[in-house]
Order: C-alpha cells, then structure tokens, then sequence
C-alpha cells in the first residue's frame, strides 16, 4: 500500500492549521493541512512497517500514523495538541471522533515544560537571525508569542484553545514589525514568567492518562484487524 492510499483511503482525522487555526490569516497565507491515517493492522505483522508519518500527497499536507501521534501527544509535543484543537475540521470518521473525545487525556502539566523548551528553541532562532541580519523574522516572533500565550492560558484554565482571539491585531502588528524589539522581548518575558507562575497552580493533572491512550489504540487495532486480512 503506497503513502498517498494510506492518507488517501485510511485518514481518519484532518484540519487546517498554522495561520488559519490560529486566527491569523492574511490574504497571503498559506493552508497547511494535518491528518492523522489509521494503517490497516495486517501491515503492522510484516518486517517492513508503514511509516510513521507521511508528507503530502497535496501541497502543505503532513499526516501521522494513529500509533505515531498518540505517542507523541503523551509526550505534549506542542503541534500535536494544537492539531487536536484545530477550530478547523475536514474530516472526521467514529475513530477521529474518539480520539477527539480523547483530547483531555493528552493534556497534563508536561505541557510547562514541552512548551517553553519548543519557545526556547525558537527564540535561539530568533537570536540567531538577529545576529546575522539585525533584525529578527516577525512572523515567527509573532507565533512565539500565541505559542507562549497558548501556553499560559492553558496553565491557567486546562483547556488548549488555539485562536489568538482579540490578539489578532496586536500579534499582527508584530508580524508587519511594527513593535520594537525591545517591547517584544518584554512581552515575551512577561508570558514565560506567567505560564512559570500558572504551572504550579494548575488545574492539569500531573501525568497524561497514557491508559486511556493506549485502550483507544488497543481498540482501534483490534477492530482493523478484524475487517482486513493479509494480503499476499
């Protein structure tokens, strides 16, 4: 079975993301698309596996193999959980729909520490375009800036809500770089030591429920085996 019927014949969740989920298109954005492919159990017995994920067959398309994104969600991986909050929806199947139904069990105080080592990440790149070119790219201090607000608001409340909401034009002006940088690095410090602050009160459980996780896969596999055989 090739990549492109994997995603083409076996998707069982698909969303828009980037700029568009976020609430921050422009009329020149693109439409990035993320799914995730649940790959017949029988290809799971042979030496060579599917893969765990795929890029395309479309333009700006990427899909996870079930398996491969639950795993990485255990682990709070920052687009993983913003895939799952995605406000924009393609395609979703009874499997998709109880992985969303799932989305809480995901969420747990390691998302402190997975969000602010991915900003850290960015902000070295930030750093680094600074000292090469005198000035940072404002689109991606723009999205450093929703990821930490993302971030602390999920610390505060324990829900994972994607759209910058009334930010808009405020994270906007940023990406036109209208706002100085040392503004910028102010606002930035500010939400760091605020999400800092909201992790230690936070109504997140200390661990994701990787049980729950692992019974849906366990389900999941055991119900594709049964309507699929082997091929030869």
């Amino acid at each position: 079975m090739t990549p492109e019927e994997l995603v083409r014949d076996h998707t069982v969740y698909s969303c828009v993301m980037g700029s568009r989920a976020f609430g921050l298109a422009t009329d020149d954005s693109d439409t990035d698309r993320r799914g995730v492919f649940l790959a017949p159990t029988p290809l799971q017995w042979r030496f060579e596996k599917p893969p765990p994920h795929i890029e395309g067959p479309a333009e700006e398309q990427f899909s996870w193999e079930l398996e491969r994104f639950c795993e990485l969600a255990l682990r709070t991986n920052p687009n993983i959980l913003e895939c799952l909050h995605s406000p924009l929806v393609e395609h979703v199947d009874d499997t998709g729909r109880e992985l969303l139904s799932l989305r809480g069990a995901f969420l747990s105080r390691h998302a402190h520490r997975t969000f602010v080592q991915y900003a850290a990440g960015q902000r070295k790149k930030l750093d680094a375009d600074i000292r090469r070119h005198g000035a940072p790219r404002w689109k991606h201090v723009m999205h450093l800036l929703r990821l930490l607000t993302s971030c602390r608001d999920l610390l505060r409340t324990g829900e994972l809500v994607i759209d910058v909401g009334d930010e808009r034009e405020r994270l906007l002006a940023v990406k036109r770089g209208e706002v100085p940088w040392p503004r910028v690095e102010s606002w930035m410090t500010r939400l760091a030591d605020e999400a800092d602050r909201a992790a230690t009160t936070s109504p997140l459980p200390p661990e994701p429920d990787r049980r729950a996780a692992e019974d849906f896969l366990f389900r999941t596999r055991q119900a594709s085996a049964s309507r699929t055989r082997p091929g030869p």
